[in-house]
């Protein structure tokens, strides 16, 4: 990913583009305070470079080298000299000073808060980068953080969750994962497996010395309990991945059961016309909500009818594409009515996708019972979504589809990424191929080696074993300026 040396002092917007009070140029690098000398005029006349660390400033942002007749209001005498008729004047700015080694990324750090509009933000950028930074790459702040040693690859992960958390939730899994919960269990557990090793390769190496042979019960019994955690790790992989990625639920059945006011109904406004009209919605319509700490990706699609035009067979085959994709169907019943053909044939053809049966309309006359469906579906929920009764009652079962398999213990270390989730499996592979070598009374040799493979895994993780391609990877997930 880096085409540019790491000696390069960066800088980039670290804050989203558009109108806001505050927007927030950053630099680091070795010369980011030598940048700030250049352009930033303090009230008290004195340069940054002499401002200690973890200070607050303030000041504008100015171009020595543009003629304007513009200069500030209340300019103190101290600055007077600094400031003529050929100073344009870019910014009034907040300047923060943070020097190394204790900064985000372990650099000299600038962070310059300017007016939050995109042309004063892009006007001190310019400046910046025309006084010898370059633009920053995709996670390049973050990147420098972790090879400076500030923190690990799990933790540099846990930033990217953190900033694109959903829920509650995913926020408290990203932020004990940047505190380094995950990487503490995980170094921890390399350090047993370093220890067993080293006894190991002793005995192995020096086998007429007074070290003694290496205790096979004894190995065993510490790998069992290694074995142990990494199952418990990847137990609670399940839950972290929901949390951290949710799952996607497709609101389904045939038109005017009353599929966009359930979806209204969960999101707790109005995002879908609703009419008495059957097939007001030609097309999928797609939310994210947060149902008890779980982001859901609920999809309300067209009824699923025979086309009448080109239009429906596209929104019907958009809508059955949704449902194939789906970790979860809601599939609505009008309770109002009989159950018709219509009914009985999305029955069949959903049968194979976990289903939650929603009767919908109980604030009218009931004419479908809710003990025939629950001989076909194990999650049947009586609503009414033009009255909002009973909504909690479809978010629970929802929950309880998703923690079918139990909820996860309030002190367990849960891992959320695939890369984590593919690392852990490999140790723990490696881990019981160890324990079969035990088992078969294979040479040492063998035992040792199936060992440094599971460390290997472990240390993927990390960030102590990365390769240049898993970097890219990760970083390029990143916007610039973080």
């Amino acid at each position: 990913m880096l085409k540019h040396n790491l000696d390069d002092t960066i800088a980039a917007i670290s804050t989203p583009l558009g109108d806001s009070g505050i927007g927030i140029v950053r630099l680091s690098g070795k010369d980011a305070i030598k940048v700030a000398d250049k352009i930033f005029l303090p009230k008290d006349g004195k340069k940054p470079s002499t401002f200690k660390t973890y200070t607050v400033h303030y000041g504008w942002v100015v171009d020595l080298d543009e003629t304007t007749r513009q200069r500030p209001q209340g300019v103190p005498s101290a600055v007077e000299g600094r400031v003529n008729e050929s100073t344009k004047i870019i910014d009034e700015v907040i300047l923060t000073i943070m020097r190394a080694p204790k900064s985000y990324t372990k650099e000299d750090v600038v962070e310059i808060n300017c007016h939050g509009g995109i042309v004063a933000l892009r006007a001190v950028l310019d400046l910046v980068l025309a006084n010898d930074c370059r633009l920053s790459e995709p996670g390049e702040f973050t990147k420098r953080a972790f090879l400076n040693g500030r923190i690990d690859l799990a933790q540099a992960e846990a930033v990217l969750d953190i900033i694109r958390a959903k829920t509650d939730s995913a926020l408290k899994l990203g932020t004990d994962q940047l505190r380094g919960g995950l990487s503490r269990r995980i170094n921890h557990l390399s350090q047993e497996l370093l220890g067993i090793l080293a006894a190991l390769e002793a005995s192995i190496d020096f086998p007429d010395e007074e070290i003694g042979p290496a205790d096979p019960k004894g190995i065993r019994k510490r790998l069992n309990g290694i074995n142990d955690e990494l199952k418990d790790i990847l137990d609670s992989s399940k839950h972290g991945r929901i949390i951290r990625e949710g799952i996607q639920v497709v609101i389904c059945g045939k038109p005017n059961v009353g599929k966009s006011s359930l979806l209204n109904a969960l999101l707790k406004q109005e995002r879908s016309i609703v009419t008495p009209v059957a097939g007001t919605t030609r097309d999928t319509i797609e939310e994210v909500i947060d149902i008890k700490g779980v982001p859901i990706r609920i999809v309300d699609t067209a009824g699923i009818i025979e086309p009448r035009d080109l239009v429906e067979k596209q929104a019907v085959l958009r809508s059955k594409r949704y449902i194939n994709l789906a970790d979860l169907v809601i599939l609505v019943f009008d309770g109002s009515k009989q159950f018709s053909r219509q009914d009985l044939m999305l029955i069949k053809k959903l049968t194979p996708k976990p289903i939650i049966a929603v009767i919908n309309k109980i604030d009218l006359r009931q004419h479908i019972s809710r003990e025939k469906l629950a001989k076909k579906f194990k999650y049947v929920v009586e609503i009414s979504a033009k009255k909002l009764k009973n909504i909690s009652g479809l978010e629970q079962a929802i929950v309880d589809f998703i923690f079918s398999e139990g909820s996860p213990r309030a002190e367990s270390i849960m891992v959320s990424r695939r890369r984590h989730i593919e690392a852990i499996r490999g140790a723990q592979k490696f881990v019981e191929e160890t324990l079969n070598s035990l088992d078969n009374s294979l040479s040492l040799e063998f035992v040792a080696a199936d060992i440094k493979e599971a460390l290997a895994y472990l240390d993927e993780i990390s960030g102590r074993k990365f390769s240049e391609g898993l970097l890219d990877r990760i970083f390029s997930e990143f916007c610039i300026g973080k």
